[in-house]
Protein backbone atom coordinates (compact mmCIF):
# COMPACT_ATOMS: atom_id res chain seq x y z
CA UNK A 1 0.00 0.00 0.00
CA UNK A 2 1.32 3.34 -0.77
CA UNK A 3 0.32 6.24 1.68
CA UNK A 4 0.83 9.83 1.69
CA UNK A 5 0.80 12.21 4.56
CA UNK A 6 0.50 15.77 4.46
CA UNK A 7 2.61 17.62 6.84
CA UNK A 8 5.34 14.91 7.38
CA UNK A 9 7.87 17.55 8.68
CA UNK A 10 5.94 18.78 11.64
CA UNK A 11 5.13 16.51 15.12
CA UNK A 12 1.92 14.76 14.50
CA UNK A 13 3.26 14.25 10.64
CA UNK A 14 6.69 12.76 11.49
CA UNK A 15 5.01 10.51 14.22
CA UNK A 16 2.53 9.12 11.83
CA UNK A 17 5.47 8.56 9.25
CA UNK A 18 7.57 6.87 12.03
CA UNK A 19 4.86 4.60 13.02
CA UNK A 20 3.52 3.38 8.97
CA UNK A 21 7.08 2.93 8.49
CA UNK A 22 7.60 0.54 11.61
CA UNK A 23 4.62 -1.27 10.49
CA UNK A 24 6.50 -3.12 7.86
CA UNK A 25 7.96 -2.96 4.75
CA UNK A 26 5.09 -4.16 3.06
CA UNK A 27 4.04 -0.37 2.72
CA UNK A 28 5.29 2.74 0.62
CA UNK A 29 5.41 6.05 2.93
CA UNK A 30 5.74 9.04 1.67
CA UNK A 31 5.73 12.87 3.24
CA UNK A 32 4.32 15.60 1.17
CA UNK A 33 5.92 19.16 2.10
CA UNK A 34 4.81 22.20 0.79
CA UNK A 35 7.95 22.78 -1.23
CA UNK A 36 7.16 19.61 -3.91
CA UNK A 37 3.09 20.02 -3.14
CA UNK A 38 2.05 23.38 -2.30
CA UNK A 39 -1.37 23.33 -0.94
CA UNK A 40 -2.26 26.44 -3.01
CA UNK A 41 -1.59 24.38 -6.45
CA UNK A 42 -4.02 22.32 -7.28
CA UNK A 43 -2.59 20.25 -10.13
CA UNK A 44 0.89 19.74 -7.71
CA UNK A 45 -1.11 18.01 -5.37
CA UNK A 46 -2.99 15.64 -7.81
CA UNK A 47 0.55 14.90 -9.40
CA UNK A 48 2.03 13.79 -5.83
CA UNK A 49 -1.32 12.03 -5.17
CA UNK A 50 -1.41 10.06 -8.17
CA UNK A 51 -1.17 6.22 -7.45
CA UNK A 52 -1.23 6.50 -3.40
CA UNK A 53 -4.12 4.38 -2.03
CA UNK A 54 -4.15 6.09 1.00
CA UNK A 55 -3.95 9.97 2.08
CA UNK A 56 -2.68 10.55 6.24
CA UNK A 57 -4.64 14.70 5.60
CA UNK A 58 -2.66 16.05 9.08
CA UNK A 59 -4.60 19.80 8.72
CA UNK A 60 -2.79 22.85 8.25
CA UNK A 61 -2.60 25.66 10.45
CA UNK A 62 -2.79 29.63 9.97
CA UNK A 63 -5.93 32.14 9.25
CA UNK A 64 -9.32 30.44 8.63
CA UNK A 65 -9.79 31.52 5.55
CA UNK A 66 -6.61 30.00 4.12
CA UNK A 67 -6.76 26.94 5.60
CA UNK A 68 -10.47 26.34 4.39
CA UNK A 69 -9.12 26.85 0.89
CA UNK A 70 -5.43 24.87 1.33
CA UNK A 71 -8.12 21.74 2.65
CA UNK A 72 -10.36 21.77 -0.20
CA UNK A 73 -7.52 21.95 -3.13
CA UNK A 74 -6.18 19.15 -0.94
CA UNK A 75 -9.55 16.88 -1.32
CA UNK A 76 -10.14 18.18 -4.70
CA UNK A 77 -6.86 16.89 -5.80
CA UNK A 78 -7.67 13.63 -3.75
CA UNK A 79 -10.65 13.56 -5.51
CA UNK A 80 -9.02 14.03 -8.89
CA UNK A 81 -6.23 11.22 -8.02
CA UNK A 82 -8.77 8.78 -7.29
CA UNK A 83 -7.10 8.24 -4.06
CA UNK A 84 -8.92 5.33 -1.78
CA UNK A 85 -8.75 5.95 1.43
CA UNK A 86 -8.71 9.59 3.13
CA UNK A 87 -7.35 9.97 7.29
CA UNK A 88 -7.95 13.32 8.14
CA UNK A 89 -7.47 14.89 11.26
CA UNK A 90 -9.94 17.55 12.26
CA UNK A 91 -11.19 18.38 15.80
CA UNK A 92 -13.23 17.52 18.39
CA UNK A 93 -15.62 20.91 17.78
CA UNK A 94 -16.54 20.60 14.41
CA UNK A 95 -19.37 22.39 14.87
CA UNK A 96 -20.15 25.29 11.69
CA UNK A 97 -22.18 27.20 14.80
CA UNK A 98 -19.08 27.20 17.10
CA UNK A 99 -17.68 30.12 18.17
CA UNK A 100 -14.36 28.55 17.31
CA UNK A 101 -12.40 30.04 14.31
CA UNK A 102 -10.96 26.37 13.52
CA UNK A 103 -14.20 24.55 14.73
CA UNK A 104 -15.20 26.06 11.02
CA UNK A 105 -12.65 24.90 8.95
CA UNK A 106 -13.01 22.00 10.47
CA UNK A 107 -16.76 21.50 10.07
CA UNK A 108 -16.40 22.55 6.19
CA UNK A 109 -13.58 20.46 5.59
CA UNK A 110 -15.29 17.38 6.92
CA UNK A 111 -18.49 18.37 4.88
CA UNK A 112 -16.49 18.22 1.73
CA UNK A 113 -14.79 15.28 2.31
CA UNK A 114 -18.20 12.99 3.02
CA UNK A 115 -19.63 14.83 -0.06
CA UNK A 116 -16.62 13.82 -2.25
CA UNK A 117 -17.05 10.65 -3.02
CA UNK A 118 -14.14 9.58 -1.03
CA UNK A 119 -13.46 6.48 1.36
CA UNK A 120 -12.81 7.97 4.65
CA UNK A 121 -11.81 7.91 8.29
CA UNK A 122 -12.15 11.43 10.54
CA UNK A 123 -9.77 11.60 13.46
CA UNK A 124 -11.16 14.19 15.95
CA UNK A 125 -9.07 15.37 18.46
CA UNK A 126 -9.32 16.64 22.04
CA UNK A 127 -6.90 19.96 22.63
CA UNK A 128 -3.39 18.62 22.80
CA UNK A 129 -1.95 18.36 25.73
CA UNK A 130 1.11 19.62 25.15
CA UNK A 131 -0.13 22.92 23.34
CA UNK A 132 -2.33 23.52 26.03
CA UNK A 133 0.62 23.39 28.33
CA UNK A 134 2.43 25.79 26.45
CA UNK A 135 -0.24 28.31 26.41
CA UNK A 136 -0.63 27.88 30.03
CA UNK A 137 3.18 28.66 30.19
CA UNK A 138 2.99 31.74 28.05
CA UNK A 139 0.14 33.46 29.94
CA UNK A 140 0.94 32.46 33.84
CA UNK A 141 1.97 35.44 36.10
CA UNK A 142 3.56 35.24 39.28
CA UNK A 143 2.58 31.35 39.57
CA UNK A 144 -0.80 31.81 38.57
CA UNK A 145 -2.58 30.81 35.27
CA UNK A 146 -5.88 33.00 34.26
CA UNK A 147 -8.22 31.80 31.84
CA UNK A 148 -11.70 32.45 30.65
CA UNK A 149 -12.80 29.03 30.90
CA UNK A 150 -16.39 29.76 32.13
CA UNK A 151 -16.12 26.17 33.90
CA UNK A 152 -15.87 24.75 30.71
CA UNK A 153 -14.55 21.45 30.51
CA UNK A 154 -11.27 20.30 28.58
CA UNK A 155 -10.71 16.80 26.91
CA UNK A 156 -6.77 16.77 26.28
CA UNK A 157 -4.91 14.43 24.26
CA UNK A 158 -1.55 13.96 23.61
CA UNK A 159 0.26 14.67 20.02
CA UNK A 160 1.74 11.03 20.23
CA UNK A 161 -1.72 9.38 20.66
CA UNK A 162 -3.35 11.21 18.14
CA UNK A 163 -0.20 10.40 15.52
CA UNK A 164 -0.87 6.64 16.52
CA UNK A 165 -4.76 6.62 15.69
CA UNK A 166 -3.93 8.12 12.49
CA UNK A 167 -1.58 5.92 11.57
CA UNK A 168 -3.97 2.58 12.86
CA UNK A 169 -7.16 3.99 11.49
CA UNK A 170 -4.60 4.53 7.41
CA UNK A 171 -3.59 0.83 8.06
CA UNK A 172 -7.04 -0.25 8.91
CA UNK A 173 -9.15 1.26 6.28
CA UNK A 174 -11.76 3.42 5.67
CA UNK A 175 -14.71 3.67 8.61
CA UNK A 176 -16.22 6.12 6.56
CA UNK A 177 -17.19 7.66 10.31
CA UNK A 178 -15.58 9.80 12.65
CA UNK A 179 -13.53 8.69 15.59
CA UNK A 180 -13.59 11.10 18.85
CA UNK A 181 -9.66 11.29 19.95
CA UNK A 182 -9.62 12.19 23.87
CA UNK A 183 -7.72 11.58 26.85
CA UNK A 184 -9.37 9.73 29.59
CA UNK A 185 -11.04 12.55 31.41
CA UNK A 186 -12.52 16.04 31.10
CA UNK A 187 -10.79 18.78 32.76
CA UNK A 188 -11.59 22.39 34.45
CA UNK A 189 -9.24 25.06 34.29
CA UNK A 190 -8.17 24.44 38.09
CA UNK A 191 -7.17 20.99 37.08
CA UNK A 192 -4.68 21.97 33.90
CA UNK A 193 -3.46 24.59 35.96
CA UNK A 194 -2.92 21.97 38.89
CA UNK A 195 -1.38 20.05 36.53
CA UNK A 196 1.39 22.16 35.39
CA UNK A 197 2.19 23.42 38.57
CA UNK A 198 0.28 27.03 38.62
CA UNK A 199 -2.56 28.13 41.10
CA UNK A 200 -5.87 28.64 38.81
CA UNK A 201 -8.18 32.26 38.60
CA UNK A 202 -11.12 32.90 36.38
CA UNK A 203 -10.97 35.51 34.07
CA UNK A 204 -12.23 37.85 31.59
CA UNK A 205 -12.13 36.86 28.08
CA UNK A 206 -10.54 40.37 27.31
CA UNK A 207 -7.93 40.45 30.00
CA UNK A 208 -6.94 36.94 27.95
CA UNK A 209 -6.70 38.77 25.23
CA UNK A 210 -4.62 41.48 26.81
CA UNK A 211 -2.40 38.77 28.58
CA UNK A 212 -1.65 37.34 25.55
CA UNK A 213 -0.79 40.21 23.19
CA UNK A 214 1.85 41.31 26.68
CA UNK A 215 3.65 38.58 25.93
CA UNK A 216 4.10 39.47 22.39
CA UNK A 217 1.32 37.11 20.26
CA UNK A 218 0.07 38.14 17.31
CA UNK A 219 -2.95 39.47 16.91
CA UNK A 220 -4.51 36.18 14.21
CA UNK A 221 -3.71 34.00 17.63
CA UNK A 222 -4.97 35.96 20.53
CA UNK A 223 -8.49 36.15 18.21
CA UNK A 224 -7.71 32.18 17.85
CA UNK A 225 -7.02 31.01 21.05
CA UNK A 226 -10.02 34.01 22.48
CA UNK A 227 -12.50 32.12 20.65
CA UNK A 228 -11.22 28.28 21.27
CA UNK A 229 -12.31 30.07 25.00
CA UNK A 230 -15.40 31.02 24.11
CA UNK A 231 -16.08 27.55 22.37
CA UNK A 232 -14.50 25.64 25.98
CA UNK A 233 -17.32 28.27 28.09
CA UNK A 234 -20.20 25.93 25.86
CA UNK A 235 -18.79 22.84 26.65
CA UNK A 236 -17.81 22.03 22.96
CA UNK A 237 -14.29 20.28 24.29
CA UNK A 238 -15.67 18.45 27.38
CA UNK A 239 -16.54 14.77 25.35
CA UNK A 240 -14.88 12.17 26.54
CA UNK A 241 -14.06 9.10 23.87
CA UNK A 242 -12.58 5.45 24.73
CA UNK A 243 -11.43 5.55 21.14
CA UNK A 244 -7.81 5.98 21.66
CA UNK A 245 -7.73 2.54 24.03
CA UNK A 246 -9.62 1.14 21.01
CA UNK A 247 -7.65 2.03 18.40
CA UNK A 248 -4.15 1.50 20.14
CA UNK A 249 -5.28 -1.64 22.74
CA UNK A 250 -3.77 0.51 25.62
CA UNK A 251 -4.69 3.42 27.37
CA UNK A 252 -4.21 7.40 26.81
CA UNK A 253 -1.19 8.96 28.12
CA UNK A 254 -1.38 11.27 30.85
CA UNK A 255 -2.33 14.87 30.71
CA UNK A 256 1.06 17.65 30.57
CA UNK A 257 3.93 15.36 30.27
Amino acid sequence: MKIAITGSTGRVGGRVAQRLAAAGGVHEVIGLTRREAPYDDVAALRTALTGVDTLVFVSSDGEAAKVILHHQNVLRAAVEAEVGHVVLLSGLDADLDSPFCYAHTNGYSEQVLRSSGLRYSIARAGLFAEFLGGLVRQVAVDGTVRLPTGGGRMSLVARDDVADCLAALALAGPTDRHHDLTGAESLTGLDVAKAAGYAFEECADADFAAALTLAGEEPWWVYAYSSMFAAIRQDRWSPVSDEVSRLLGRPPAGIMR
